[in-house]
């Protein structure tokens, strides 16, 4: 089976076609031609896995699943939560989000967080959400030069390294993504 997920982001492509069946071909937005830009205007994590699933399926008729993720952290109310990937403005940068949620934490001692991802399947005209949740907390500084995102400062609860630590296989397996793919493949099967 092919399927289309809507993403170019290579690191996301990678951790999910690690963790599908060799039956399943995960095929990106690049494969199909599509360039496009989609925009992630919703204002939950939800409502933009929902939109990039719903611009594949009605621009090109194809069965699809988008996923979005989000960092969400206690004491900021939930911050940088569906802003995660352009928390620090815009271009997108990695270092520059870490540095600012870094910044905005300096002096609390709750540190407590979760990734949270959700994926939108459309299939043979239906939709299905699936969500992943990962529990932790956010560490001090940067440790670890594996992953992506907010990797470096994250620890996953019952863990003692960061995500950014672990090799990719080790991470996808406990990940918010990782539990999302895994009930989208249980449902597929």
């Amino acid at each position: 089976m092919k399927l289309v997920f809507a993403s170019n982001n290579k690191n996301k492509i990678k951790e999910i076609q690690l963790l599908v069946p060799k039956t399943i071909e995960i095929v990106s937005l690049e494969d199909i031609g599509c360039y496009d830009d989609i925009l992630e205007t919703a204002d939950t994590i939800e409502g933009n896995s929902i939109l990039k699933a719903n611009f594949i399926t009605e621009k090109y008729g194809l069965n699809c699943f988008a996923d979005d993720s989000g960092l969400e952290v206690d004491a900021l109310n939930g911050e940088p939560g569906v802003f995660s990937a352009r928390y620090a403005g815009e271009p997108k940068n990695d270092d520059n989000n870490m540095n600012k949620l870094l910044s905005n934490l300096k002096n609390k001692s709750n540190r407590k967080a979760n990734f949270k991802t959700v994926i939108c399947l459309n299939i043979n005209g239906e939709q299905h959400l699936f969500t992943g949740i990962i529990n932790g907390k956010i560490i001090e500084e940067k440790i670890g030069t594996n992953g992506f995102g907010y990797d470096p400062i994250f620890v996953a609860d019952g863990y003692t390294n960061t995500f950014a630590e672990l090799s990719i296989e080790e991470k996808s397996t406990i990940s918010h993504r990782g539990k999302a793919v895994k009930k989208l493949i249980d449902f597929l099967k």
